[in-house]
């Protein structure tokens, strides 16, 4: 239990003194030079924003859970609905041949020029913004999962073959495991767009998150609430990273030991 703390202590002590080292170098380079706050404000005052000790209640928690509830839900659509399709392009060719090119061209279409469509089709409100995050995010995990799916020896192939195995077996006994690490790859990719999706979708027409924040600080010029806009968004976008990789560790636990097992080998 000790070594436990002890570790995890190591893993997060470092990172955050970087972080505070960074926050006095800013707060000291801001002060020392005199910049105008609304070009560079200091990390003082953009915590005075993001706590709401200036005066004003910036609503910031209903902002943060409008903002999160889209990312959420686009990111499980996202993941959902690749893994599928990949499942089903690496199934069939004439599904391959039938579904790539529609993924294509959809990833070709630009977002920003596709989401005033959304708002015509669906109005304000969340459903637009989660489409807007699916489409931006959806293609990384279908192309990692196909691709980890495909990804097989061949030689072992034809062992299962051999031994007169099913296609339903080599897919979830072989190819599903082997394309773990793609999976994973696609959806952490998946996940921080998935976010950069869902603030232009607010950008462009909200009434309520960070991004429809964000955009109400830059018509007044309010720059330590930008920045406080900003670093709610690093930290819903770490918080995504840091839980897939906890959700990537605990599926696929041979490939932490195979790890373990590297480092201690090396000299």
């Amino acid at each position: 239990m000790g070594g436990g703390i002890v570790s995890v202590l190591k893993r997060v002590l470092p990172g955050c003194a970087y972080c505070a080292g960074f926050l006095c170098l800013w707060q000291l380079g801001v002060t020392a030079s005199g910049v105008k706050e609304f070009i560079l404000p200091s990390p003082v005052r953009v915590f005075e924003h993001l706590f709401n000790l200036g005066g004003r209640n910036y609503m910031w928690w209903t902002h943060i859970s409008a903002t999160f509830l889209e990312v959420l839900v686009s990111f499980v659509v996202t993941t959902v609905t690749g893994i599928f399709i990949a499942i089903l392009v690496s199934w069939s060719r004439v599904l391959a041949q039938l579904i790539m090119p529609i993924i294509t061209l959809f990833n070709s279409l630009p977002k920003v020029a596709v989401a005033p469509l959304f708002l015509l089709w669906f109005g304000y409100g969340l459903l637009p913004n989660i489409l807007i995050a699916f489409l931006s995010a959806f293609f990384p995990v279908v192309i990692n999962s196909i691709t980890g799916l495909a990804a097989v020896d061949d030689e072992l192939l034809d062992l299962v073959r051999y031994l007169k195995g099913s296609k339903l077996q080599v897919f979830v006994k072989i190819r599903i495991p082997n394309s773990l690490p793609y999976i994973f790859a696609g959806v952490k990719i998946s996940a921080t767009m998935c976010v950069v999706g869902a603030i232009v979708g607010e950008f462009l027409a909200s009434e309520k998150g960070l991004g429809y924040q964000l955009r109400d600080a830059q018509a007044f010029i309010d720059t330590p609430t930008m920045f406080a806009c900003l670093i709610l968004l690093s930290a819903m976008g770490l918080l995504f990273f840091s839980s897939i990789r906890f959700i990537e560790r605990f599926s696929m636990p041979w490939a932490s030991r195979s790890v373990r097992g590297g480092e201690k080998a090396s000299p």
